[in-house]
C-alpha cells in the first residue's frame, strides 16, 4: 500500500510542478500596463496606409507587423482584433475590438473620421477609456492623403462588419506569443512612418462620434475585471499621455545617471590604461636599461682583457685595440648612421697613424735628452779640468813669485841680521 501512495504522490507532484512551470513562462497583459501592447500611433500609421476597412483589418492582425501585442484572455497568444464599423451622415466610427471568446469582445480603441462642411477630413484614434484612461487621442498627420478617405463617401457605401470570429480566421492569420514590452516598442518605433506626424489631444471633435459609438460598444472584459481600470491602477496621472511623460522624466533622469557613471568608468578605464601603457614603458626602459649594462659589461670586460694583454706591447697592441673597438661597436650597433662608420673609421686611421710618429718622437725625445746630458757631462768636465789646471798655474805662479820678493829683501837690507 505504501509504494502505492508514495508513487501517486510523486505523479501529483511532478503534474503540479509542470503546471507552475507553464504558468511561469505564459506572460499575462496585466503583468506590464495594459496599454503598453497596443501603440495608438501605429494603428493610425496603418490607418493612412489601407486600401479600405478590410485591408485595415488585415494589416492590424498581420503576423509579420504584429501591430498588436495584446494577450486579454490569458492564453499566451495575441488577441485577433475585428474591425466594425458604423455611419450616419458624414461621419463614420470604426472600432476595433479584440475577440476573446465565443461571442466575447471587448474594445480596445475606435477611429473617427468626418467630413466637416468645409470637406475637410478630421481623423482621430482614441484609445479605451479603460485601458488608456480618459480623452487618450491623437489626430494624424498624413503627408500624402490616404487612399482611405475615397471609400468612405462612395456612392451606395455600406459599413464594414468584420466576418471573423472565435476560431474562424482568415488564413493569413495565425496566433503567436506576446513579445516582452520592450521589445513590441522597439518594433513599433522602426515600423512607424516618419513622414507622419502624430499630434496628441484631450478632446475629441465629433459629438455625433460619441453617440455612435455608445450604441455599438462591447465591454466585457471591463465588467469582468473592474479593478483593471486605468483610474484605479494609476490614482496619480488622468490617462496615458501623462504615464508616458512621467515615464520619460525617470528615462531621462536615470539616462543621465547612466551617461554620468559610463563617464566616469571611461575615466577610470582612460587613467587605467594610461598607467599601463605608462608601466609597460617603464619596463621596457628596464629592459633596455638592462640589455645596456649587458652591453656595457662585456664592453668593460672585453676593454680589461684588451688592456691586460696590450699592457707589455702598447706599441703594437693598440692598433689591434683600436680594430677590436670598432668591430665591436659595429657588432653591437647595426643601426648606426654611415656618418657615425665613417667617424669611428677616420678616429681608427687617425689613431693608427699617430700612434707611431708618437712613439718615434718619443725616441727622438729620450734621445735628444741623452745626447744633451752627455754634451753638458763632458762640458762640465772640460770645465773643471780647465779650472784646475788655471787654479794649479796660479798657484804656482804665485809661489814663484813669492820667492822672488823674499829674495829682493834680503838683498836691500843686508844687514838686518
Amino acid at each position: 500500500m505504501k509504494p502505492k501512495i508514495i508513487f501517486l504522490s510523486l505523479i501529483t507532484f511532478v503534474f503540479a510542478s509542470q503546471i507552475k512551470a507553464q504558468e511561469r513562462n505564459r506572460v499575462y497583459a496585466m503583468n506590464n500596463e495594459i496599454s503598453d501592447n497596443l501603440d495608438l500611433r501605429a494603428v493610425a500609421d496603418i490607418f493612412g496606409e489601407s486600401r479600405n476597412l478590410q485591408d485595415f483589418e488585415r494589416r492590424l492582425n498581420d503576423p509579420e507587423l504584429q501591430i498588436s501585442n495584446l494577450d486579454l484572455n490569458n492564453d499566451n497568444e495575441v488577441d485577433y482584433l475585428r474591425v466594425i464599423e458604423t455611419v450616419e451622415n458624414r461621419t463614420h466610427v470604426i472600432i476595433i475590438q479584440s475577440v476573446l471568446e465565443r461571442d466575447v469582445y471587448q474594445d480596445v480603441a475606435s477611429i473617427d473620421v468626418e467630413k466637416d462642411n468645409y470637406n475637410r477630413i478630421h481623423v482621430q484614434i482614441i484609445g479605451n477609456e479603460f485601458m488608456y484612461g480618459p480623452n487618450y487621442i491623437y489626430e494624424p498627420v498624413y503627408y500624402n492623403t490616404p487612399i482611405i478617405y475615397a471609400s468612405f463617401w462612395s456612392y451606395n457605401y455600406r459599413p464594414y462588419v468584420s466576418n471573423w470570429y472565435w476560431n474562424y480566421y482568415p488564413s493569413y492569420f495565425y496566433a503567436w506569443n506576446p513579445y516582452p514590452v520592450y521589445r513590441y516598442r522597439n518594433n513599433i518605433q522602426i515600423s512607424l512612418n516618419i513622414n507622419n506626424y502624430y499630434n496628441y489631444v484631450n478632446y475629441r471633435r465629433s459629438n455625433q462620434a460619441v453617440v455612435l459609438y455608445n450604441s455599438r460598444r462591447s465591454n466585457w472584459y471591463e465588467r469582468q475585471h473592474p479593478d483593471y481600470a486605468f483610474s484605479r491602477r494609476y490614482t496619480t496621472v488622468s490617462n496615458r499621455y501623462e504615464l508616458d511623460r512621467r515615464r520619460e522624466t525617470r528615462n531621462n533622469y536615470s539616462r543621465n545617471e547612466i551617461g554620468y557613471y559610463q563617464t566616469r568608468n571611461k575615466t577610470s578605464k582612460e587613467y587605467s590604461n594610461r598607467n599601463s601603457d605608462a608601466n609597460r614603458n617603464y619596463t621596457q626602459n628596464r629592459i633596455n636599461t638592462t640589455g645596456n649594462t649587458v652591453s656595457q659589461r662585456s664592453y668593460s670586460q672585453n676593454n680589461s682583457g684588451i688592456s691586460r694583454q696590450s699592457s707589455p706591447q702598447r706599441t703594437e697592441n693598440q692598433r689591434d685595440y683600436t680594430q677590436n673597438n670598432s668591430n665591436y661597436s659595429r657588432q653591437n650597433a647595426p643601426q648606426r648612421t654611415e656618418n657615425q662608420r665613417a667617424y669611428n673609421q677616420n678616429n681608427g686611421n687617425y689613431s693608427r697613424q699617430n700612434t707611431p710618429q708618437r712613439i718615434e718622437n718619443q725616441r727622438d725625445y729620450a734621445q735628444n735628452n741623452s745626447k744633451s746630458s752627455g754634451q753638458i757631462t763632458s762640458q762640465r768636465t772640460d770645465n773643471q779640468r780647465i779650472y784646475t789646471q788655471n787654479n794649479s798655474n796660479n798657484s804656482r805662479q804665485n809661489d814663484s813669485q813669492r820667492g822672488g820678493n823674499q829674495n829682493n829683501s834680503s838683498s836691500r837690507n843686508p844687514n838686518r841680521k
